[in-house]
């Protein structure tokens, strides 16, 4: 039985699936004392604090504040209601409490329209979602609190189980509660709350495909599109992205090796015939037309460091390679995404593959092929594509992209590496003998000895914009020792990158800066880890160190201001921005997590760190919040409990 919130709508209730397309559902709705209802998407809007959520569900605690309006421009602050619940084997206790006036009361519902219904009886409601018996009995009623044990075959009756563990519930969810904090994993000192974010964010993020039983992370739970034709009210059953299930995959890593693993195959499974893992997907929609960078070679070789796991390597195995071939397939007589110059690579996309109007969201209807190529880069709006034209004929972007060469060279590393873990010398040897052709071509035709950088290359020479992803090259590997050496001169140059806040995903004498939309200059979860990724790589360790915790500690001061999970960052004040709960927005703590204890690809398993003096003294108490006892970054300690690394639970407890 799959139990938790697990469709988008439901951060306040539960799905009970019993098998793919089978089950029932429950929700919690509250009604003002003016008769407003709150229900389903309301929620999302009136969030106070999202808590924790232990991987197999034997506790899970949400706040919100029955005051919000439930609309874009609620700021949540009280947590006047307190959802918990918490599953044994074969039965799930759930308790509601209500701190303002009002009527709460437990509806029970059938989500995507499954055909189960709950029947009542004298003692609550029973159903059956396939094959399985199942029973909810509820305790006493009152105006703020309900609470259900709710239970199911195969060890009794589940009405007759049922009413044996409603006596317990408030004790079985108080213990539950106990238990995963003393077992869960945790930081502390300059580190508070950097894993606690990471898994508390991700987890309440992980939902069910319905017709497979599949679990997922979509970019968040406002990230569901609607069905097509049918309005933005009506989301579809699930959505999933490229790139954000890759990196939702490592973060998961931090509470569960085997959750990581199935949002990973999951973002995989999302793939066309052809082998292209689609921009986005969902059940009844897509883009078979373009892409989204090539991180998920990267993502199940690290993951695989940190959970070694070869069947689940192996089951991802023939996806990363087919995705891989995608990219170079011929397309009229040349390779799909071919840049200017034969070997390099430019963002596009496929027209004849576009879908009819009946199958998209109606932003995406009418789209031009340049936006299509812009959406595939996954920096949406940035304004480096605004330099390059669309080619129609060979629909593509008429560039070579540094940042596609560079994800191509990383994902070519990486698939040599696990063909090695597979056992297949001969795919690792053409795996290694392309890369070193891309690398050779990217270092002859887009490395500019004047910049210090890797530019895109243009049909009247290179590019002068810079991105944050032209620091890419140095997580593939591409540049040599004196080479990323002049890379991060750029980088440390607080007039172009560096500052208080970082990285912005482009210059700040960009004259886009001041945009501060979207990709347009504002601070991105993803291009912040892969560039750290890079400087670790060369060993760049202490602007690698600053990175991280500007990242981290600028993620949890909004984390503690607004109770919110961010999409990205103004890089002039580090205040958060866009989507409020967004799925890699973690990744800023996971980057700092690694500097306590990391298993890398190029340097093994890594233990150590230290919080950067400048960025203590930059940053300071008033946005990392006083955490008391002298507990404040930089003054001298942080500790991380209970990660898990290779497999094994490690407790590191490091003194500056």
């Amino acid at each position: 039985m799959r139990v938790g919130a697990l469709e988008a709508r439901r951060w306040a209730g539960l799905v009970f699936a019993s098998g793919p397309g089978e089950g029932i559902g429950l929700r919690v709705v509250f009604t003002t004392r003016d008769g407003e209802r709150r229900d389903l998407e309301d929620w999302y809007w009136m969030v106070s604090r999202v808590g924790p959520h232990a991987p197999d569900g034997s506790y899970a605690r949400m706040e919100f504040d029955l005051a919000a309006e439930p609309s874009p421009s609620s700021r949540p602050g009280e947590s006047s209601l307190i959802l918990e619940w918490s599953r044994r084997e074969d039965a799930v206790a759930l308790r509601a409490v209500a701190g303002a006036p009002g009527r709460l009361e437990l509806v029970g519902d059938v989500p995507w329209g499954w055909e189960a219904r709950w029947e009542e009886t004298p003692d609550g409601w029973r159903a059956s979602p396939g094959s399985v018996e199942i029973a909810a009995v509820f305790g006493p009623r009152a105006g703020g609190r309900v609470a259900t044990v709710v239970a199911w075959e195969p060890r009794e009756a589940p009405l007759a189980r049922a009413r044996h563990l409603l006596p317990r519930l408030d004790r079985w969810i108080d213990d539950a509660r106990a238990d995963w904090d003393r077992r869960r994993p945790r930081s502390s000192g300059a580190a508070e709350g950097l894993v606690e974010a990471v898994t508390n964010n991700l987890m309440w993020t992980v939902l069910l495909q319905p017709e497979t039983g599949r679990l997922y992370a979509p970019a968040g739970r406002r990230w569901i599109f609607p069905k097509p034709g049918d309005g933005a009210s009506a989301p579809d059953d699930w959505t999933v992205f490229g790139w954000d299930s890759f990196f939702n995959a490592l973060a998961l890593a931090t509470v569960s090796g085997h959750l990581a693993w199935e949002v990973l195959l999951a973002g995989l499974a999302s793939r066309y015939p052809n082998g292209n893992v689609p921009n986005w997907r969902s059940r009844r929609g897509g883009t078979p037309d373009r892409s989204q960078p090539p991180v998920g070679s990267f993502a199940a070789l690290k993951l695989h460091l940190l959970c070694p796991d070869e069947d689940a390597l192996a089951a991802a195995w023939p996806g990363l390679r087919a995705w891989s071939d995608w990219w170079v397939a011929d397309k009229g007589g040349r390779p799909r995404r071919e840049g200017l110059t034969p070997g390099l690579l430019a963002w596009g996309s496929d027209a004849a593959l576009v879908p009819g109007r009946d199958q998209l969201p109606e932003w995406e209807v009418g789209a031009r092929g340049h936006q299509r190529a812009a959406w595939e880069s996954g920096q949406d709006d940035l304004p480096l594509w605004e330099e390059a034209e669309w080619d129609p004929r060979r629909e593509i972007l008429a560039m070579s992209a540094v940042d596609l060469c560079s994800y191509r060279a990383l994902d070519l590393e990486c698939l040599s590496r696990i063909a090695r873990i597979l056992g297949d010398p001969a795919a690792a040897r053409q795996f290694d003998a392309e890369r070193r052709r891309l690398v050779a071509t990217m270092n002859e035709v887009l490395w500019s000895e004047a910049a210090g950088l890797y530019l895109d290359e243009l049909p009247a020479g290179r590019s002068r914009r810079v991105a944050a992803s032209n620091f890419l090259p140095m997580v593939a590997g591409v540049p040599s020792a004196r080479q990323a050496q002049r890379m991060v001169g750029v980088l440390r140059d607080p007039a172009r990158f560096r500052g208080d806040w970082i990285l912005p995903t482009i210059a700040r004498d960009d004259p886009a800066f001041d945009d501060q939309q979207y990709w347009r200059g504002s601070i991105w979860p993803p291009m912040n880890y892969l560039v750290l990724q890079g400087l670790r790589r060369y060993r760049f360790d202490e602007l690698a160190s600053e990175l991280a915790w500007k990242g981290a500690l600028m993620f949890l001061a909004d984390c503690r201001r607004t109770g919110f999970c961010r999409e990205n960052f103004d890089a002039r004040s580090g205040r958060g921005q866009g989507r409020r709960f967004q799925s890699w927005g973690p990744l800023f703590a996971l980057g700092a997590i690694e500097e306590f204890v990391d298993a890398c690809p190029w340097r093994g398993l890594r233990v150590g760190s230290r919080l950067p003096a400048l960025v203590a003294r930059d940053m300071g108490r008033d946005i990392t919040t006083d955490t008391g006892g002298g507990d404040a970054p930089g003054s001298g300690w942080a500790r991380i409990e209970g990660l898990r690394v290779a497999g094994r639970v490690r407790t590191v407890h490091l003194s500056q």
